[in-house]
């Protein structure tokens, strides 16, 4: 979502837009819990995610300064990626994110 100059956009929503989707915040948690990352390393930890879907969500978290990617003159090429300092402030979020999970899959596990 883009600003436009005549609306106001709500920071809920803005917020939402760039971290929305099935596996961004799973990428910056395996990101927060050892960076730097390796892609095959992300595709073998985020069970269920595609390496095309890896790619693109990759991509997408870069876009937004979430993430940095660094690329080693090795053959094969070589990639790393780890949280940036903008991405570093999400941590506390899905800490509790994480948190409210596990509270809520045990209240479920009781009914």
């Amino acid at each position: 979502m883009m600003e436009n100059k005549s609306k106001k956009v709500c920071p809920v929503q803005y917020s939402l837009d760039i971290l929305s989707g099935k596996w961004k915040l799973p990428i910056l948690h395996a990101l927060h819990k050892a960076s730097p990352k390796r892609f095959k390393e992300l595709e073998r930890e985020i069970e269920g995610i595609t390496p095309t879907m890896l790619t693109t969500q990759l991509r997408d978290l870069e876009k937004h300064g979430l993430i940095s990617r660094e690329v080693f003159a090795t053959v094969p090429p070589t990639v790393e990626y780890r949280t940036t300092e903008l991405g570093q402030t999400l941590k506390p979020l899905i800490y509790e994110i994480k948190k409210w999970g596990v509270q809520h899959m045990r209240r479920v596990e009781e009914v």
